[in-house]
């Protein structure tokens, strides 16, 4: 089974591509939205985040409070650091036990925003990058998460810019609100799958 990349800077429209596989059939793996759940699933990994990172992290009743954590990396790239270096193995993990639920499917998706910062797109197949101007990156995100353009900014500034994902990619979709999405979906679809059928030949 192949496993297909999905990444793009924040407010690129990730999920608006993802979606749209989803509704061809293909499942999809959010690594960003699965990394949340890690904290029940592994004890072990709040007792990582309190001692490597912060007791600050932790409310009073000792249960972790996602939003202290975020103003804690937030404000120092090493801990950010430390917390990818927890989880990054342990999305791994997952995204392999999740895999296992699909054995049908021609492929798989694994949508993750850092997918090349993280080194999970040695673990891709092929890798599909969602480019957007930044400007309008911008202007999503600030409706969606109420941040401020300081706020966006930073987080983009830790990620790796469109030109080098694009460099990276297999395939690129354009969600600048002027080319329609739905066509460049539909032509990679359709082109995963004619390369997992001719595999799938004999004689391939």
């Amino acid at each position: 089974m192949k496993v297909i990349g999905i990444t793009g800077g924040i407010g690129s429209g990730k999920s608006v591509v993802c979606n749209i596989f989803r509704q061809f059939g293909i499942p999809v793996y959010d690594a960003d939205t699965e990394a949340k759940s890690l904290y029940e699933k592994y004890p072990e990994l709040c007792e990582a985040v309190r001692k490597q990172i912060s007791e600050n992290a932790f409310d009073q009743t000792g249960k972790l409070d996602r939003k202290k954590l975020s103003e804690i990396i937030f404000q120092n790239p090493e801990k950010l650091k430390i917390l990818n270096g927890l989880i990054h193995p342990l999305v791994k993990i997952d995204f392999l036990e999740w895999k296992k639920k699909f054995p049908e499917s021609a492929y798989v998706i694994k949508e993750a925003a850092i997918l090349f910062e993280s080194g999970a797109d040695s673990d891709c197949d092929k890798i599909i990058t969602v480019v957007a101007p930044v400007e309008l990156r911008i202007q999503r995100v600030r409706e969606r998460d109420r941040k401020t353009k300081i706020e966006i900014e930073s987080i983009m500034e830790r990620q790796s810019g469109d030109e080098e994902k694009i460099h990276r990619s297999d395939f690129v979709i354009r969600n600048d609100e002027k080319e329609l999405i739905l066509p460049q979906v539909l032509a990679i679809h359709e082109a995963l799958l004619k390369e997992v059928n001719e595999k799938a030949e004999p004689g391939h």
